[in-house]
């Protein structure tokens, strides 16, 4: 898929929001980050969200309003008492530790939610958690997180942890592929132009999205979870992806028989 055939959002994210100016004055993302705003409709800190609703899924799942106070973008969304990231909140949230953590958990928090836990914060590599099976089934009957979903991708993006992202769309394309798990066609339909393409590495963007088609055109093609995991391995170890002994920026997996 070239870049001009991406959704409109999917290419704003790309090239950094060039048309976006910063606003100085706007700093809500910062604070609430840093602990000392409260998100809004729902009043609460972040450190209060994340303790009182890290397994309340029902509120996870039918309110709205948090989503982009914990994934802020540089675009508009639907909650009109939150504030599109600023790109001088970009630079300060980046250096702090704490806020970072923090993110880190929001990602965690979300996670649990559809039933996936994180293994490693050095790869982003994934598993399923304990309640996975009812989770999933959550997300394969509630279309309005995929759109959460690119959200938590781009923002991942935006503050230096798209290695998350990486081992997040892996996941599920292993969980697809070898185990016919979140195969639906609505997630599928959201993973290929969406969550695929919401990856700021021009590399490994096309090695996603190349994992990607050939598991969808080729049905004897397996990726298998041995396959994810040792690409995960792979990138931790020479920073790329791609395996460079030959197989080609598509290898991976295997042929079922």
């Amino acid at each position: 898929m070239t870049t001009a055939s991406l959704p409109g959002d999917v290419r704003e994210f790309l090239e950094g929001y060039p048309r976006i100016d910063d606003e100085p004055d706007l700093n809500a993302n910062l604070e609430f980050y840093k602990n000392t705003r409260r998100c809004q409709p729902d009043d609460l800190l972040i450190d209060q969200l994340h303790e009182r609703w890290e397994t309340d899924y029902s509120k996870l799942e039918y309110k709205h309003g948090y989503i982009q106070w914990l994934f802020p973008l540089q675009e508009f969304g639907m909650n009109y008492k939150a504030q599109p990231l600023q790109k001088h909140e970009i630079t300060a949230m980046k250096e702090d530790s704490n806020v970072i953590e923090r993110l880190q958990r929001s990602y965690e928090m979300m996670l649990g939610f559809y039933g996936m836990e994180l293994v490693s914060k050095d790869t982003g590599e994934l598993r399923r958690a304990d309640n996975w099976e009812d989770r999933y089934r959550n997300l394969v009957r509630a279309p309005h997180n995929y759109l959460r979903i690119s959200r938590i991708l781009k923002c991942l993006s935006e503050f230096g942890l798209e290695v998350y992202n990486g081992g997040f769309l892996l996941f599920v394309l292993a969980e697809q592929s070898a185990n016919k798990q979140l195969n639906s066609q609505t997630i599928k339909s959201s993973m290929d132009r969406w969550w695929a393409n919401c990856l700021r590495n021009e590399e490994e963007r096309k090695w996603v999205n190349g994992i990607v088609r050939k598991v969808r055109s080729q049905p004897d093609f397996v990726f298998t979870e041995e396959a994810y995991r040792e690409a995960l391995r792979r990138r931790k170890e020479t920073g790329s992806l791609k395996d460079e002994s030959g197989g080609g920026e598509e290898s991976g997996g295997e042929e079922s028989d």
